[in-house]
């Protein structure tokens, strides 16, 4: 009789994810203030200074702040979204390449 061998499903379980909705969208950004929050994955913050070389070119109208979270993209930043929140009118979170 042939040796047996126990064999694992390597998939898991993935996590619930809860469904939120997205943010409307604004009719315009002129005049309204934009946040570019680095997420510190690999190179965002390379991409967002590019974002806003762009907007500063392109969008003058547009402020733009440029935040990086306070720990890594994979831990929440209560503070930083509670800023946006207060002094911004829409957000661009940046995930690197």
């Amino acid at each position: 009789m042939p040796e047996k061998i126990r064999v694992y499903n390597p998939m898991g379980y993935p996590p619930k994810v809860t469904h939120k909705p997205l943010a409307p969208r604004l009719d315009t950004l002129d005049g309204k203030t934009v946040y570019l929050v680095d997420a510190r994955f690999d190179d965002a913050e390379i991409l967002l200074r590019q974002m806003q070389n762009w907007f500063t070119e392109h969008m003058p109208s547009v402020k733009t702040r440029l935040v990086q979270m306070s720990s890594v993209y994979t831990q929440d930043d209560p503070k930083t979204w509670e800023e946006i929140r207060a002094n911004g009118d829409a957000a661009i979170i940046g995930v690197g390449h």
